[in-house]
């Protein structure tokens, strides 16, 4: 099973819609607000160089903003 990591904040739209997508697919996920845990903020733009959210790490590749795409090729990986 994929380790999936989703970053996101509670203002972010498109980050409801990363988690509907998942929830749809039956993907288990942890998310992590960042606006609420600076070392995971830090964490993240570690990996990705970004401070936007949301960002989706599968298996530690990490995909910035909704790729609907991206993210459905590396669940299936």
């Amino acid at each position: 099973m994929k380790k999936v990591i989703l970053y996101t904040t509670p203002t972010c739209a498109f980050c409801s819609v990363v988690k509907k997508f998942l929830d749809d697919k039956g993907v288990e996920y942890q998310e992590i607000d960042v606006s609420k845990n600076e070392e995971e903020l830090k964490k993240m733009q570690e990996k990705t160089g970004q401070m936007s959210v949301p960002v989706v790490l599968i298996d530690e590749e990490a995909v910035v903003g909704f790729n609907k795409k991206k993210i459905k090729k590396l669940l299936e990986k």
